[in-house]
C-alpha cells in the first residue's frame, strides 16, 4: 500500500447525511413539556426569595402531656387541620433521653438524591452503607464543607460592625440555596440519605414500654396497674403515648386494633439526615396521621399543603401537568415519594403552602391527606410514625378508594380495619364518630350485597353453601390475620377481598374482587364462582349491633354543619408562630454528629438479637444476608370443618 493511501485509510471518513425525520408526536410532547418546565425553572432570579406564610405552633402544658397525645390533637385539630401540618413545642421540664445505640455496628442503607434532578421524578439510587456513627460522620463532614465553601464569612463583621445577612449561614440562606440548586440545576449536589431506618434492628430514640404498650416493647404485670408516671420521670419517657412507640397504641386510636408489627405504620422508623436530605412530597399511607419527632442535630425545613379535596387534588394537578409525560408511563409516580418540586409552582397554581422549622426536642404532625415534604439544614435524628383516631375513617375510605384506581395495595384492610372496630363498639362514645363508622359500614355492606346478587344473575355460581370457609377474624389484626389478606388480593385492584371473592375453574390461585371479575380470565362465566367469608346474615348483624349503640349515645343539639363554609379566613400569621420565630431567632445550626457512650444505652432497649456494641469506635464488619422465604402458591378454596375460624 502505497504511503498515500495508508494515510487516506487513517483519515476520518465524512459520513453521509441522514435523512430527516419528523418527531414523533411523543417526541413533541416531551420537547414542548421539557421547555415549558425549563421556563418555569429559570424565570426566578437567583436571589428570589420563597414567601411562605409559617404554619401553626402549639405549646401544651404539663398537664397536656401527661395526657393522651391524640386528645391534644383533638382539641388543637379545628386549627392546625386547615393548614395540614402544625408544630407541637413540648414545655419546660421535657428532656426526653436519646435511647439508641448509636455506637451499633451493623449498617443500614442510604439513598442517593441528586439534589438537581428532583423535580423530574427519578428514582433514587442506593448510596453507601453506613452505621449510626460513620453516618454522622459523614454528614458533619459535608456540612461543615459546604458550609466553609459557600459562607466562609459566617457571622463575620465588617469595618463598620455589621454584619452582612446574606453571608450567614442560617436556616432562611440554606433554604434559598436549596430552591436554587433543586428549580434552576445551578449547581450538581448529590447527598445521601438514611431514611426508613428499622427500630427493631436500630433501635428507637425513645426508651420502650414495660406496660404493654408498643409493638417491641415488654409487659410487667406489676407495672400495668400502677398509675401514669409523672411528667419529666425516667418512667415518664418509657410509658407516655408521646412516645412514637407508644402512640399507635394510646386508648383512643384506631391502630392499637392491629397487632402486627409494621415499619413505619405503627413500628416507627428513625431518620438520619444530612445538609439538603429530602424527603419529597408525599401524603401518608392510608391517608393517615403522623408524628415526628426530632431527637437530634440541625433542624428540619417542612412544607404542608392542607389535607381538603380541593387542596390534595390542585397539589396533584400540578404535579400532572409539571410530569404530564412521565405520569404516562408511571401514574402513580407520586406515591413513589421521588419528587421534590418547588413551592412556586403551587403558588402559582393557587395552592396554599406552609412552612415550619423543625428543632431538636420538637413534634409536627401531619392530617390526613396533607401533602407534606422538606429537607434538613445538617446532620440530623429525627423518629415517625403513624396513627388514627375515630374522625379518620372517611379518610381511610378515600384513600382505599384511590389505591384501588392504581391497583396499589394498602398497608392493611380498610374493611378489616372497620369491621374490627365495629367488634370493639365499647371504644365508640362519641355520637359523631359512631355515626362516621355506620355510613362507612353501611356503604360498604351496601356494594357488597349489591354485587353479589348481580354477579350471581349474571351466571357467577354462588357455592357458599357447598364449601366451607373460615369465617373472618374480628376481634383483632394480628401477623396470621395480614398474612392470610395477603393471599385474597384482586388480581386487578389489589383490593383485599375480606368479605368475598369471584375466583374460576382456571386458576387454583387467581381471586378478584366483586367490581372486577369480568377482567380476570376469558373463560364463560358459568365457570366462576363465588367464595363468601362473611354470610349477609352476619353482615346485616354487624350494622344492627353499630346503629344500637349510636342509639345509646348522646346526640348533638344540633344537626352537623360544613365547617369549611363557615370559617373565617387564616390570619396572616399562624397561631403560635410569633412566639416561636423569637423563641429560636438566631438560634445556630448543629454541624457536630451526635455521639452517646454505649452505658446509656439500656439493655432492655436493645431486641433479643442485638447487644450492645463493646467499643465506641465501631469496625467495618460485614452482615449477612437474610435469607428471605419464598411464598408458595396457596389455593384459593380450603375446606375446613364447620365452625373452623379463619385468621
Amino acid at each position: 500500500m502505497s504511503t498515500f493511501n495508508r494515510r487516506a485509510s487513517k483519515r476520518r471518513r465524512r459520513r453521509p447525511p441522514q435523512a430527516f425525520h419528523a418527531a414523533t408526536a411523543t417526541e413533541e410532547r416531551f420537547l414542548h413539556q421539557a421547555i415549558q418546565n425549563s421556563k418555569l425553572d429559570r424565570s426566578r432570579s437567583k436571589d428570589a426569595k420563597l414567601e411562605i406564610p409559617w404554619g401553626p405552633v402549639f405549646f401544651p402544658t404539663i398537664e397536656d402531656m401527661e395526657g393522651s397525645p391524640l386528645t391534644y390533637i383533638e382539641k388543637i385539630r379545628p386549627i392546625a387541620q386547615r393548614y395540614g401540618i402544625c408544630k407541637i413545642v413540648p414545655p419546660k421540664g421535657w428532656d426526653a433521653p436519646f435511647s439508641a445505640d448509636v455506637n451499633i455496628r451493623k449498617r443500614f442503607s442510604t439513598k442517593n438524591q441528586l439534589l438537581h434532578r428532583l423535580q423530574e421524578g427519578i428514582s433514587f439510587g442506593d448510596g453507601e452503607e453506613y452505621n449510626p456513627v460513620e453516618y454522622q460522620r459523614m454528614s458533619s463532614t459535608f456540612t461543615k464543607d459546604f458550609k466553609a465553601k459557600n459562607y466562609p464569612n459566617d457571622g463575620i463583621a465588617d469595618q463598620d460592625g455589621e454584619v452582612d445577612e446574606k453571608a450567614r449561614f442560617n436556616p432562611d440562606n440554606l433554604e434559598r440555596d436549596y430552591w436554587d440548586i433543586v428549580e434552576t440545576r445551578s449547581r450538581e449536589i448529590a447527598v445521601e440519605y438514611g431514611n426508613d431506618v428499622d427500630t427493631n434492628e436500630f433501635g428507637s430514640g425513645f426508651p420502650l414500654s414495660e406496660r404493654g404498650r408498643c409493638v417491641y416493647g415488654t409487659s410487667d404485670p406489676e407495672k400495668e396497674g400502677l398509675p401514669e408516671p409523672e411528667f419529666g420521670t425516667q418512667d415518664y419517657y418509657r410509658e407516655t403515648y408521646w412516645n412514637t412507640n407508644n402512640i399507635p397504641w394510646a386508648p383512643e386510636s384506631v391502630l392499637r386494633h392491629v397487632k402486627v408489627g409494621i415499619n413505619g405504620i405503627n413500628v416507627p422508623w428513625m431518620y438520619y439526615g444530612t445538609l439538603f436530605s429530602t424527603f419529597c412530597w408525599h401524603n401518608e399511607d392510608n391517608y393517615l396521621y403522623s408524628i415526628n419527632y426530632h431527637h437530634k442535630g440541625a433542624p428540619k425545613q417542612w412544607y404542608g399543603v392542607p389535607g381538603t379535596n380541593k387542596d390534595a387534588e390542585g397539589l396533584e394537578k400540578v404535579f400532572k401537568n409539571y410530569l404530564s409525560m412521565k405520569m404516562r408511563d408511571v401514574p402513580d409516580l407520586l406515591h413513589h415519594i421521588t419528587t421534590m418540586f418547588s413551592p412556586r409552582l403551587l403558588q402559582n397554581a393557587e395552592v396554599p403552602i406552609y412552612k415550619l422549622l423543625q428543632n431538636e426536642g420538637e413534634y409536627v404532625v401531619t392530617f390526613p391527606r396533607a401533602f407534606h415534604g422538606g429537607f434538613s439544614f445538617g446532620p440530623n435524628i429525627g423518629e415517625a410514625v403513624n396513627f388514627a383516631t375515630h374522625d379518620w375513617i372517611a379518610h381511610g375510605a378515600s384513600a382505599n378508594e384511590r389505591y384501588r384506581s392504581f391497583a396499589r395495595p394498602a398497608v392493611f384492610s380498610h374493611d378489616r380495619l372497620t369491621f374490627t372496630m365495629a367488634h370493639h363498639l365499647e371504644d365508640q362514645t362519641s355520637y359523631k364518630n359512631c355515626k362516621a363508622l355506620l355510613d362507612e359500614l353501611e356503604r360498604v355492606v351496601q356494594e357488597e350485597l349489591q354485587s353479589r346478587k348481580k354477579l350471581i344473575a349474571s351466571g357467577v355460581r354462588d357455592v357458599s353453601k357447598i364449601i366451607s370457609l373460615p369465617k373472618n377474624r374480628l376481634d383483632q389484626l394480628d401477623e396470621e390475620s395480614a398474612d392470610y389478606d395477603d393471599k385474597r388480593l384482586c388480581h386487578a385492584c389489589k383490593h383485599v377481598c375480606f368479605f368475598s371473592a369471584v375466583a374460576c375453574e382456571c386458576s387454583h390461585s387467581k381471586v378478584s374482587c366483586l367490581r372486577h371479575s369480568h377482567y380476570m380470565c376469558r373463560c364463560p362465566t358459568e365457570r366462576r364462582y363465588l367464595m363468601v367469608w362473611s354470610q349477609e346474615e352476619e353482615l346485616t348483624e354487624t350494622l344492627k349491633e353499630v346503629g344500637n349503640h349510636l342509639d345509646t349515645l348522646e346526640k348533638p343539639q344540633e344537626a352537623p354543619v360544613d365547617i369549611s363554609a363557615t370559617l373565617e379566613a387564616l390570619p396572616v400569621l399562624a397561631v403560635g408562630a410569633e412566639k416561636d420565630l423569637a423563641d429560636n431567632k438566631n438560634r445556630p445550626i448543629s454541624l457536630e454528629p451526635y455521639t452517646a457512650p454505649v452505658s446509656m444505652v439500656p439493655e432492655s432497649h436493645i431486641s433479643s438479637n442485638q447487644k450492645p456494641s463493646e467499643a465506641v469506635l465501631p469496625e467495618v464488619t460485614t452482615d449477612e444476608d437474610k435469607e428471605e422465604g419464598s411464598e408458595d402458591d396457596v389455593e384459593v378454596i380450603a375446606v375446613v370443618p364447620p365452625g373452623g375460624s379463619a385468621p
